[in-house]
């Protein structure tokens, strides 16, 4: 399974997504049979590491993402992955967008979800943005991401 995590300019929230999960993917066994990855809606941060406050929250709970590089959502990536993981819902509608300018894409309708689905507990749909906050915004982006994983490893194994 391939799944990728979707946000604005991916060094928030679709890094934290991506990290949490790999990170609970190696201690399962299971990171040599699902493949994860992030990416943003828009090109700000190309290249760049994830935001410095994304990173050191992160650290405090085991999760590295200094590794991790910021790159753009592309055309390839509805062939490439099972699931297409939005944060908000201008994620949301933008990976609808770019999917429908996609012929290859067309047929891999129903692939993009909002990740937050995957914590029924949460009682959110949108992954608050923690970019322009304080620390707690991180802190709390962390936790959800921790509920979200939790759901979404028992989709991944329904599903394997």
């Amino acid at each position: 399974m391939n799944i990728l995590m979707v946000c604005t300019g991916n060094i928030c929230r679709s890094p934290t997504a991506e990290g949490v999960l790999r990170h609970h993917l190696q201690a399962q066994g299971l990171a040599d049979r699902v493949a994860v990855d992030s990416a943003g809606t828009h090109g700000y941060h190309i290249g760049d590491p994830p935001d410095p406050r994304t990173i050191r929250t992160a650290l405090q709970y085991g999760v590295d993402l200094r590794p991790l590089r910021a790159r753009q959502v592309e055309a390839a990536d509805f062939e490439r992955f099972d699931l297409l993981l939005a944060m908000d819902d201008g994620h949301y509608r933008a990976l609808q967008k770019l999917q429908l300018q996609n012929p290859s894409g067309q047929r891999n309708t129903g692939n993009i979800r909002y990740y937050l689905d995957f914590a029924a507990k949460a009682g959110l749909r949108e992954l608050p943005d923690p970019y322009y906050g304080d620390n707690d915004g991180f802190e709390r982006v962390f936790r959800l991401c921790e509920a979200a994983t939790e759901g979404l490893l028992a989709h991944i194994r329904q599903h394997m």
